[in-house]
């Protein structure tokens, strides 16, 4: 469990980048819900691809392009405490996680998409790989 009072400055700011809300602009270019994940690091779930981190490059109510994909074959959050995706997306991977090798990824099916902060990408970026047994 994470003790407010204790959280340092790096993450508050992750924190603060996990639960912004963009405003919509009223006038000029039409936004999209979408647009504001482009460019993150982000845990996506799928029915048929399964769990995957990486960066969005593009997405639409069709489907998401990550870069960098790495699919989490076995993972648990690095805080046992923590909840499943949740604790992964804040806290990174724990030591006995399994993940594969990153590569550009198509995933053209419903999603859902989480956002990690800076200490979870670290981690599962620099993850070793391992195939999947």
């Amino acid at each position: 469990m994470i003790n407010i009072d204790e959280l340092t400055l790096g993450q508050l700011r992750d924190l603060k980048t996990i639960l912004a809300v963009e405003s919509v602009p009223t006038t000029g270019s039409k936004q999209s819900i979408y647009d504001r994940y482009v460019g993150k690091y982000v845990i996506c779930r799928s029915r048929n691809e399964g769990i995957n981190a990486g960066e969005v490059i593009a997405l639409d109510e069709t489907g998401v392009v990550l870069k960098g994909a790495r699919r989490l074959y076995y993972h648990k959050p690095a805080n046992k405490e923590m909840s499943w995706y949740e604790g992964v997306a804040l806290e990174g991977l724990s030591k006995d996680s399994r993940v594969g090798e990153p590569v550009e990824k198509v995933i053209a099916e419903d999603y859902s998409l989480t956002i990690c902060t800076e200490v979870a990408k670290k981690s599962i970026t620099g993850a070793k790989g391992n195939a999947q047994s």
